[in-house]
């Protein structure tokens, strides 16, 4: 599971990326313009961001007449908070453990 989650996680590395991952989040499918609006970087810049994220699995497109719709891969996030959820779950183990054998 982490060997298929390790490029989501890279992808996710990116200030950039995450706000891209948090706008797709709450407007849905959105045009390169849209997507482009309010960041500081020309739509070249960003369209390299969604093309790290495509090869990631989070985000894919598809055409609409003349324009491409970007939109968030919902499966790919879900497997990487899944993953994060397995290796927090065996810290809260390991730091139960350890609790219990200094409070012995």
């Amino acid at each position: 599971m982490a060997r298929s989650t390790a490029p989501v996680f890279a992808a996710l590395g990116d200030e950039t990326r995450l706000q891209l991952v948090a706008r797709l989040s709450t407007a849905g499918p959105l045009s390169i313009a849209k997507l482009t609006e309010g960041f500081p970087m020309t739509r070249q810049a960003i369209t390299k961001h969604l093309r790290v994220m495509e090869d990631a699995g989070l985000v894919r497109s598809t055409m609409q007449g003349r324009e491409s719709l970007w939109m968030l891969q919902d499966a790919r996030l879900a497997a990487a908070r899944r993953q994060l959820q397995r290796i927090s779950s065996k810290w809260d183990e390991r730091l139960d453990r350890l609790k219990r054998l200094v409070e012995r």
